[in-house]
């Protein structure tokens, strides 16, 4: 199994907003004194940048326009409703926002396959909505395909059950801890996994402080290291400026690329800067008003394809 991709699904948004459902335990949005048009016009500047960007190191990105009728703010953010694996496997989630729910599209499966990649067979996650149980797809989820583990911090978008069902029907090992975040001087849930934690092929990024279990804490940090990553480790500071929120991908020739925000790349510190760029090159691009409004960065808008092609 490989842990990175060439090939990375992308969502141009042309709602995008602050969205008020997500807010609510989202604690990285604020909310820019802005009409939402401008907010969106930014917002697509910072995304076609970020996509040209990625073109030019050789990632092979499919950009799906968003449907304008359907009013989902947080599209931009495709990773959390859908996943594709190697075997021809799609995950769909169910998402904790009523207005999220809306972004799974068959457009989206139509136009891989038109890109010649072969699904398989859909798992189908979302009637736990019913229930109000949800498990935000690779938001929740931090797989290391290559050692069959599934990392995730539990929060009211991560539902522990749902996560093991998730592990046995994919085959991962489960790695369940919680993480937090300090907010208004309380210890509060991080809603997502890859805000506080990157895994690549041979290093991981964690924020350790925020795993106040030290027993979950030392059982992350074993996993880890049996699997022979070099650990990285990063502040809560930096977490807020998203420098958990990367994802490695494949440019041409195979080179390997650590893909964050500028935001991200400027709390990072020239130690920890040496210590990434050991394993692989940086490619950082700005995405402030995405950041800001849509409380995620770089690693949520890509969505990660793993699925065969046809030959």
């Amino acid at each position: 199994m490989q842990q990175t991709t060439n090939t990375i699904l992308m969502i141009r948004p042309i709602n995008f907003r602050m969205n008020e459902q997500t807010a609510v335990n989202n604690y990285f949005q604020e909310d820019l004194d802005l009409k939402n048009a401008e907010i969106n016009a930014k917002a697509q500047v910072e995304f076609d940048t970020f996509v040209d960007k990625l073109k030019e190191v050789g990632v092979n990105v499919i950009v799906e326009n968003d449907d304008i009728l359907m009013d989902t703010p947080d599209s931009i953010f495709p990773n959390n409703w859908v996943s594709f694996h190697e075997n021809g496997n799609v995950g769909l989630y169910p998402m904790f926002a009523e207005n999220r729910r809306k972004e799974r599209r068959d457009e989206v499966f139509i136009r891989l396959e038109k890109e010649g990649f072969i699904i398989n067979n859909i798992i189908d996650y979302t009637s736990a909505e019913d229930e109000g149980v949800f498990l935000e797809g690779t938001g929740s989820l931090l797989l290391d395909r290559f050692n069959s583990k599934a990392y995730c911090a539990l929060s009211p978008r991560a539902d522990e059950d749902l996560f093991i069902e998730f592990c046995e029907d994919f085959e991962y090992t489960p790695i369940v801890f919680t993480a937090y975040q300090t907010v208004e001087g309380k210890r509060k849930a991080i809603y997502h996994t890859n805000v506080m934690m990157c895994l690549a092929e041979t290093f991981a990024i964690i924020c350790l402080d925020c795993i106040d279990d030290k027993k979950e804490r030392r059982n992350v940090l074993k996993h880890l290291k049996e699997d022979g990553k070099e650990v990285i480790t990063i502040s809560e500071d930096q977490v807020n400026n998203f420098a958990g929120n990367m994802l490695q991908v494949r440019g041409k020739n195979d080179k390997r690329y650590l893909i964050m925000s500028q935001a991200a790349y400027d709390s990072l510190t020239e130690a920890q800067i040496d210590t990434i760029e050991k394993h692989c090159e940086i490619l950082s691009s700005s995405l402030e008003t995405i950041e800001t409004c849509g409380g995620g960065s770089a690693r949520c808008m890509m969505a990660e394809v793993f699925l065969p092609k046809k030959n």
